[in-house]
């Protein structure tokens, strides 16, 4: 004879737990009239629905550090979090009239944030931008960000309060982005980042920055120097361009050379010319 239906509660239907710890999942039979319900528990994860508790056996990564408590919650050891996800325990009863029942429990795993990675500019010159950034990529939940100077907490905001009327800056406390739009001088100061969440925080060292002034007479004589450098090496170069230390030397007029004998032409003595020079020199 069928009667009654099987009825499952939870006592918590989302457990939250820190990295490492144990968590239990809970799923109680509250009505049934059957002795010896078929239980598995499934994990849905990234749109993907695999088994936990499967034919009396704790299946897939869970295996080796999950058990069933009672005839159906679920103990995980050392989470990670990778166990972040639904699980959906699922109980049937042959001998119930209503012969399915199942719960879904969301399981949160809180990971503590590292140390963030800090970027303070060392010098900035006055009525310059300046930005800071700080990122942490562990922390789960995602953490917010706060930033101090000289171990003094700053809001998200320099116009929100008096004590930072002479700065200008803003704080994103989700990106843990800090920036001045025009750094006054009382914006130096040694600067650190805090990145927490509800599994604890994490701060990274501190930088120093300095916002300096800028020289104008300085940088105008700088200038102006250059420039009388650039000049006397012109005139330098003007002067000795006109004395000729730029140009050659030539000899004037040509050298005299013999005149060699044209290329491809060669003499043969005839015999009238060999008679000729034997007589003048019988003459004389």
């Amino acid at each position: 004879c069928l009667i009654g239906a099987v009825n499952l509660k939870s006592s918590n239907r989302t457990p939250v737990v820190q990295e490492f710890e144990s968590v239990e999942l809970s799923c109680i039979i509250t009505d049934s009239q059957t002795s010896d319900p078929r239980i598995e528990w499934k994990k849905i994860q990234d749109d993907q629905t695999t088994y936990v508790f499967f034919d009396n056996k704790i299946q897939g990564d869970l295996a080796g550090r999950a058990e069933i408590l009672g005839k159906t919650s679920l103990k995980i050891w050392n989470v990670t979090r990778r166990d972040s996800a639904l699980y959906r325990c699922e109980v049937v009863a042959r001998n119930d009239r209503k012969e399915i029942d199942e719960i879904v429990i969301e399981l949160t795993v809180q990971v503590k944030p590292v140390t963030p990675v800090c970027r303070v500019p060392k010098a900035v010159p006055v009525g310059k931008m300046a930005t800071l950034y700080c990122q942490e990529s562990e922390g789960h939940p995602r953490p917010h960000y706060s930033w101090y100077r000289n171990d003094v907490p700053l809001p998200t905001d320099s116009r929100a309060n008096p004590r930072f009327r002479n700065s200008s800056f803003h704080l994103n406390s989700e990106t843990g982005t800090l920036v001045f739009t025009a750094v006054h001088k009382d914006d130096s100061g040694q600067y650190y980042c805090i990145a927490s969440n509800d599994a604890g925080s994490a701060r990274c060292e501190e930088q120093e920055m300095e916002v300096y002034d800028l020289n104008i007479g300085g940088i105008i004589g700088g200038v102006l120097v250059v420039l009388a450098v650039l000049a006397l090496i012109t005139l330098g170069i003007c002067c000795a361009y006109r004395r000729g230390y730029f140009i050659n030397n030539k000899q004037d007029g040509e050298s005299y050379k013999n005149p060699g004998k044209p290329d491809g032409v060669n003499y043969i003595r005839t015999d009238e010319e060999g008679d000729f020079r034997h007589k003048s020199s019988f003459v004389i």
